[in-house]
This record gives structure tokens, C-alpha cells and sequence, in this order.
């Protein structure tokens, strides 16, 4: 049976309700389907499963919650979105915390439900396109590696087979980084041309550290996609135009290990995994997932760190202005040695501050995948 895209399943014991919301999600291109309780509901998920359940949490018989916790577990890749009419911020955390992709509090603006609806589908698509992935992506390096060594036994062709064999998984790895760095963008628009510019200013720092070829690849790697993990937060906590609640932060701050699963078990980007798992960690012990101190935490991470907070301080956001280079570079000194490793600060000022603009100049003129982010800026 093909994946039915469009197809939501509305539950909802006022009658009114669900005909104002088939109303207005067939008018914006969906397929809505009304259910007056849970029981219905399940019924009709067994018959054909639906893409996107929306749904009420205060419900005679089995109320929302229950029936949320019993369509994770039956229809693990359903999304759902509650409504609710009491505005209780405990119920809207427990909807987050069992799995729900969003929730709304009636009387609800009917563009805001087909917008959650939007972004809840979307983000579906893109965890079930990077499941596919991961599912896949082993048995393509093995194929990959097959076909190679059947190409070393034809002598006469090795080292040009061999040479395109590589130069074909490079260009898959490359696909693939500018895949999941896409697949953030979507949900998290500040990302994109800070993360890109990150990658070129720790490359910078990292040369001057004298690491390797093989740390540096890494380095960039674990750099682009330092927030990949934000594909997991939810909409309501991601998107929050106000400050986060604790409980909110504590949602946030999971990315971080939702983006070292994901990566882990992709073989090429198993050491970028752990920049990605310490990017939050700070020098001096106090940052997070696992308060890590000093040299336990990654070198990669421990460049991104500066590199994230200078591009970060001198680059305008929707909330304040962008600080001066002089001012930026003041604040490294006051975090030496409590956020950031001072080997790596000494290293941040061996680089002259017209050379981090030439960067961000140079990464906005002439991106166009992630293979561009490894060649220097010339000044």
C-alpha cells in the first residue's frame, strides 16, 4: 500500500469542530477523515493508517493522551498533533514528551492548524526519508566495496578502476552531508549560512592546530552538522518565538543526542558523530550532555566552540544586532579556560580579523555543496 501523504485523521468529540476542521483541511489539499472518539479512531488506523492524526485530548472514554500513547506504539511513524481546550502547560509537556509533533489550544486560528499540519507531515517525510537512508546506506558501501575489489582483480584496469570507484564514494558522501545539512535547513532556517561558515572558520583553526588530513575532513563533517539532531525537537519548542521553560530546555537540549544517533551508525560519519554528541560540552566541566572537562571532550568540539560563538556574536539575529569583531574577540578572552580550551583561543588569534570576513564573504558568493566549504579564502 503507497504512503498515504495527505490523508488526516481528525478526532474530536464535538461534531462542530470536526466539520470546520474537514472543511478547511480539504480546502488546503488534504484528505480528512472525522472520527467522534478514540475507538473510532483506532478502528479506522487499522483499516488504513493515516499519515497525521489530529486530535483532542479532553475526550469521553479514552481521552487523547491514552490514545496518543497507543498510536506510538501501534503506528510508530504517524504523526500527532493535539488540541486541547484548557491551556495547562503539564498536558501540553506530557503530548511532547509521548510523541506528539505539536498541540494547539482551542479556539485555535484555523491557518495556524494547517500550518502545524504542514510542518508535522514535513517533518514525518524527512525522518522517514533519513530512516530509508540509514537502512540503506550500509548495504550501498558494501555494494560498493564489492564492485571495487571485482575491479582490483582485472589488472589491467586497477588503478583507474580503483580511482574512479573512489572518487564515485566520495561524491556519495558529499551528496549525502549536503542531504542532512538540506534536511536541517527545512526545519531550522538560521542554521544554514551559519553552519556553513563555521565549518570554514574551525577548518582555519584546525590547520593551525596542525591536524591531519583525516581530523580535518572529520572536523568538517562533525562541524556542518553540529545541530542535525534539531530534526527531532519538537515544532512547539523549536519555533518558540518567547523564551524556553525548563521543561522546554530539557527538550532542546536532547538535539544533542538525537544527533549522535542518528550519525553513529553511518560509517563515514562515525568520528563526526562525537563533535556532534560533545559540541555543547564546555572546557571548564559545566556544559552538557555529560559534563565533560578538557581534553575528554573532542578536539573537533573544542575548535567548533569558538568558532560557533565568534560567527554566532558577529552575525545579526532576529533578537539583537551583531556585536563588533573587537567586542566578539574581548569575550573569547573572558571564556578562556572556563568555555573554551585556551590552546585553541591562542590558535583563533594567530588569524587576522579581515580573514574571518573574507570567509563569511567567500562562503556566501560561491556555496554550492559542501564539498566548496574545504577551499581557503584568499585575502
Amino acid at each position: 500500500m503507497s504512503d498515504p501523504i495527505n490523508e488526516i485523521l481528525i478526532v474530536d468529540d464535538e461534531p462542530i469542530i470536526r466539520e470546520i476542521l474537514v472543511r478547511k483541511l480539504t480546502e488546503s489539499g488534504y484528505r480528512p477523515t472525522p472520527s467522534e472518539n478514540a475507538f473510532e479512531a483506532l478502528s479506522k488506523m487499522r483499516e488504513s493508517p493515516f499519515s497525521l492524526v489530529l486530535s483532542d485530548i479532553m475526550m469521553p472514554g479514552m481521552d487523547g493522551i491514552e490514545l496518543l500513547k497507543q498510536l506510538k506504539s501501534m503506528y510508530p511513524d504517524t504523526a500527532v498533533v493535539m488540541i486541547t481546550a484548557v491551556s495547562n502547560v503539564s498536558i501540553a509537556i506530557e503530548a511532547l514528551r509521548e510523541g506528539a509533533y505539536d498541540y494547539l489550544i482551542k479556539p485555535f486560528n484555523l491557518e495556524e492548524v494547517v500550518l502545524s499540519a504542514r510542518n508535522a507531515l514535513e517533518k514525518r517525510r524527512l525522518i522517514l526519508e533519513n530512516r530509508r537512508y540509514q537502512e540503506h546506506l550500509e548495504e550501498i558501501v558494501k555494494a560498493q566495496t564489492t564492485e571495487i575489489r571485482q575491479l582490483l582483480s582485472v589488472e589491467q584496469q586497477k588503478a583507474l578502476e580503483l580511482s574512479n570507484a573512489l572518487e564515485e564514494i566520495e561524491v556519495t558522501h558529499s551528496a549525502t552531508l549536503d542531504a542532512l545539512s538540506t534536511a536541517l535547513d527545512y526545519r531550522d532556517n538560521e542554521t544554514e549560512g551559519h553552519s556553513r561558515r563555521v565549518v570554514r572558520y574551525s577548518g582555519e583553526i584546525g590547520r593551525l592546530l596542525g591536524l591531519g588530513k583525516h581530523d580535518t575532513v572529520v572536523l568538517a563533517r562533525g562541524t556542518l552538522l553540529h545541530d542535525i539532531g534539531k530534526i527531532g525537537a519538537p515544532d512547539a519548542v523549536l519555533w518558540k518565538p518567547g523564551k524556553l521553560t525548563e521543561e522546554e530546555w530539557v527538550e532542546m537540549r536532547k538535539h544533542v543526542e538525537y544527533g549522535y544517533r542518528m550519525l553513529k551508525h553511518i560509517p563515514f560519519l562515525q568520528d563526526a558523530a562525537m563533535i556532534v554528541l560533545h559540541h555543547q560540552e564546555r572546557y571548564d566541566g559545566t556544559g552538557y550532555p555529560q559534563g565533560l572537562k578538557g581534553d575528554d571532550i573532542v578536539i573537533g568540539a573544542r575548535i567548533f566552540a569558538i568558532a560557533d560563538t565568534y560567527d554566532a556574536m558577529t552575525t545579526d539575529r532576529p533578537y539583537r544586532k551583531a556585536l563588533t569583531d573587537p567586542d566578539a574577540r574581548e569575550e573569547i578572552i573572558r571564556c578562556s579556560g572556563s568555555q573554551f580550551d585556551p590552546d585553541v583561543v591562542e590558535a583563533f588569534f594567530k588569524i587576522p580579523a579581515e580573514y574571518w570576513l573574507k570567509i563569511k564573504e567567500d562562503v556566501g558568493l560561491h556555496f554550492k555543496s559542501y564539498k566548496d566549504l574545504s577551499r581557503p579564502a584568499v585575502l
